[in-house]
């Protein structure tokens, strides 16, 4: 799949330009002053929540897809993560699922459904199949597209009527947003991951920190985390209210793009798409709307308290206190916060029990995430008041899981090893939390309800995840023996 459908010049270009700037400049088919531009599409990733009207509305209109082929599906929030050959529960969510099979082949939509060897969460699989390529514009009705952008790939969510419009033009009006550079100095200590640095980024700027623009991640600690760790924090940038976030591509990212099924063929292909994507990091020069620098080598594992992942505090911090708040709108916010959690301001997080572990979603469902979870649990026995649901990211993320044994060690720590899927990440099919119960999950969201009518969230990495598991508690995985070695387990 090549990019690109815009291919706009002008002379924006005789000056140092940024990574979003450049992909902007290079999609943009039409702009008026005043009005939103028209952006080229690349890439349109579809599941089954957020396409059955749009493809109603396409019917209605007699239209049909204008780039099938730039167009790929899957089943994965309504699916799901108990055997495959168990019926759903969930008749509403089978219906979505049969929808969208039924969209699919009247529009001529490749589909990764379920018993597709390619099946998983929508971004998960984009990266793990090569659709997902530097310089692109990416978009899906989901608001964890930010993922792609690990790849230099403008990725941005966007709503029902906008996938309607993708799906008729292959383009989509939008405003340029404004660059926030994030950079990252230092390096990660042993027990501290990719998940924290972007919780740490997120409780320092509040969820609405980074409205209207876009992140670009950059220094040291980032260029040397490996791609999946990349996709985690690009793909909470959302919560920091970016649109979306990138990283400028590497040797990283092309070693890991390479041989993918939809990358550039090996040969002259290949070398002229490299060639291309080497010229899209930011230029030396180039000016950001704002800049924020974080020190890696300070940071603790993270944990949220509250219900929205901007309220985190350093794993050794206390629950802060309303009173210490001067904003009277961010004081009641906290004060009901903390209410809902049942948390107690100046208390320990440390130590908080909790009821259920999930390690999984679209933020922390690949490979090395679970390598790094098995390393944990590897020889430990889950706590006996704790549920522990270990979830992949896609059928190909569990076969690789399985062929490295980390199946038979999360089951023998007393784990529950599930199909692919969103799962809990949405309280999904029954994964979810009871009322007042707590949890320890590495996916991205901590809202009243998120993961369950009344459940309680603390958002966190997969090695703290694994630790509080271990512990029945909120634990730090600092402390786990030999961390030095199991932080040292990476992906490609």
């Amino acid at each position: 799949m090549e990019h690109s459908i815009g291919q706009h010049t002008d002379q924006r270009l005789d000056r140092p330009r940024t990574l979003v700037e450049k992909i902007w400049d290079d999609h943009v088919v039409a702009e008026n002053a005043g009005a939103p531009s028209i952006l080229a599409v690349d890439l349109h990733l579809v599941h089954e929540v957020t396409s059955p009207q749009a493809f109603t509305g396409l019917r209605q209109r007699g239209l049909r897809v204008r780039h099938p082929e730039r167009t790929v599906a899957t089943a994965d929030h309504s699916i799901p993560t108990t055997p495959r050959g168990l019926p759903f529960l969930d008749q509403m969510a089978a219906a979505q699922v049969r929808q969208l099979e039924t969209n699919c082949r009247e529009f001529g939509i490749p589909l990764h459904g379920i018993g597709d060897p390619g099946q998983g969460i929508v971004h998960v699989i984009g990266p793990q199949l090569g659709l997902t390529q530097p310089g692109m514009t990416i978009v899906c009705g989901d608001s964890h597209t930010s993922t792609h952008g690990a790849f230099g790939a403008l990725a941005f969510g966007i709503g029902t009527s906008e996938v309607e419009m993708v799906l008729a033009t292959q383009t989509l009006l939008q405003r340029k947003p404004k660059t926030y550079e994030v950079r990252v100095d230092g390096r990660l200590a042993p027990g501290v991951s990719a998940k924290d640095i972007i919780l740490a980024l997120i409780a320092r700027i509040g969820v609405g920190g980074g409205t209207g623009h876009v992140f670009e991640y950059r220094g040291e600690a980032i260029r040397a985390l490996t791609m999946e760790q990349r996709m985690t924090i690009c793909n909470m940038s959302i919560e920091g209210g970016a649109r979306a976030g990138l990283i400028a591509p590497d040797d990283t990212t092309f070693e890991y793009v390479h041989g993918r099924a939809h990358a550039p063929q090996a040969g002259a292909p290949w070398d002229r798409a490299v060639a291309g994507w080497r010229a899209l990091p930011t230029d030396d020069g180039a000016t950001f709307d704002k800049s924020i620098v974080i020190d890696a080598s300070a940071l603790e594992p993270m944990v949220t308290y509250g219900t929205n992942p901007g309220m985190g505090i350093p794993i050794s911090g206390r629950v802060p206190d309303p009173a210490d708040v001067a904003d009277p709108a961010q004081q009641r916010a906290l004060a009901h916060a903390l209410a809902y959690m049942d948390l107690t301001p100046g208390q320990a997080i440390l130590g908080q029990p909790v009821d259920v572990v999930f390690i999984g979603s679209c933020t922390n469902g690949r490979i090395s995430d679970l390598r790094l979870a098995a390393a944990a649990l590897k020889g430990r026995r889950v706590a006996a008041n704790v549920r522990l649901m270990v979830v992949p990211g896609s059928d190909e993320v569990k076969r690789e899981a399985e062929s490295e044994g980390l199946h038979e060690i999360f089951r023998a720590a007393g784990a529950d090893w599930r199909e692919t899927g969103c799962s809990m990440c949405i309280a999904m099919n029954g994964d979810q939390l009871s009322p007042g119960q707590y949890a320890v999950s590495t996916s991205n969201r901590n809202f009243e309800g998120r993961q369950g009518k009344g459940g309680r969230t603390f958002l966190a990495s997969p090695l703290t995840a694994a630790a509080s598991a271990i512990a029945g508690v909120v634990a730090d995985p600092r402390l786990l023996p030999g961390i030095e070695a199991v932080a040292g387990i990476g992906g490609r």
